[in-house]
């Protein structure tokens, strides 16, 4: 079987995928630049773990080196690419806007352009709920518009699922994004809130809860949304030959392209997860009520009618099992 491309392996949705598709016997090339945006030791564990496996390369590369991105896919010819790199973090963004444009703006067109290169048969890629941004009507759906993103790392996605469809338009090549729900898991990245709120927790500091924890969240499991992508990797978007530039639909198109939502489909309240926290690590939060931090929105709920028609899976790791596992994975990574 030739390699699959796995971008952003170190990282935390790179890696449990990297592992499941290692685990069904299909070799892997992952890249990441190992960069230090968060612990680059917890990075390096999970790589440590890959490595350990024989079908498994890895190449230390930043998706922005031109060259070094031409040189990859000189050297492989893809058949698929799934790519999860990229600078994440919607409050990081208002100090740093830079780094989004070098990884998620340039290092894409990068991508994009190795993948037409090879003849590449699917570019998977992740997209963000964040794409919503101003949007209040529930649940989130695809097919509706969502041009008024309220960050900068939301507008970067929006522009990859653009930057995706113009390619798929031009070239035929076939590309699927997947706007990616609030993911947690074993594994997780220490800049996201169940993370910082088990370390402030564990160490008797309180947790800061936006918009005075009046909000909520479609936490979706990271095994769900690997389930998800092993499933779409086989199938490539054919194009609709029925949409309509008259009436145009925001998830579909005439092109070979195609959008998702991947999440649990049930917003959770963000109490009711600090409480599972504290119940699993035995310990009782102090709390931070704190007013709305710009960039953040009030809702998040994922419509995933059409993930479930096209591939006949529905995220299904309900919010009490899921967080069982994260602290779990935390209690013995951390010696707590």
């Amino acid at each position: 079987m030739a390699n699959l491309l796995v971008t952003g392996c170190a990282g935390f949705i790179g890696f449990h995928l990297t592992q499941r598709l290692l685990g069904e016997g299909r070799p892997v090339i992952g890249i990441d630049n190992l960069n230090d945006y968060y612990d680059p030791a917890l990075k390096q564990a999970r790589l440590d773990r890959l490595m350990a496996h024989p079908n498994f390369t890895f190449e230390k590369l930043d998706l922005a080196d031109r060259a070094g991105m031409q040189a990859l896919f000189a050297r492989h010819r893809f058949p698929a690419v799934v790519h999860l790199a990229a600078q994440a973090g919607v409050r990081y963004s208002l100090q740093n806007p830079h780094a989004y444009a070098d990884s998620n703006l340039e290092g894409f067109i990068n991508l994009l352009e190795g993948c037409r290169q090879v003849e590449c048969r699917h570019l998977v890629f992740a997209s963000s709920s964040s794409v919503y941004g101003a949007n209040t009507k529930l649940p989130f759906s695809v097919h509706d518009n969502v041009d008024h993103p309220v960050s900068l790392y939301a507008a970067t996605k929006k522009a990859n699922e653009l930057l995706a469809h113009s390619y798929s338009h031009l070239y035929r090549l076939p590309t699927t994004g997947l706007r990616l729900f609030t993911v947690y898991g074993p594994w997780y990245r220490p800049d996201m809130a169940l993370y910082l709120f088990a370390r402030a927790i564990t160490a008797g500091q309180p947790i800061n809860l936006f918009n005075h924890g009046q909000m909520r969240r479609d936490f979706t499991h990271v095994d769900d949304i690997v389930e998800a992508i092993v499933r779409i990797i086989d199938r490539p978007p054919q194009g609709d030959p029925n949409w309509s530039g008259v009436k145009p639909d925001s998830g579909t198109s005439r092109a070979p392209w195609r959008i998702y939502n991947v999440g649990n489909s049930r917003p959770e309240e963000l109490m009711h997860v600090v409480a599972l926290l504290e119940q699993g690590l035995g310990r009782v939060a102090q709390k931070n009520l704190l007013p709305m931090q710009p960039g953040d929105v009030l809702d998040t709920f994922a419509d995933v009618d059409d993930l479930v028609r096209d591939i006949g899976f529905r995220p299904r790791v309900a919010i009490e099992q899921g967080v069982e596992t994260f602290v779990t994975w935390y209690r013995d990574y951390h010696r707590v």
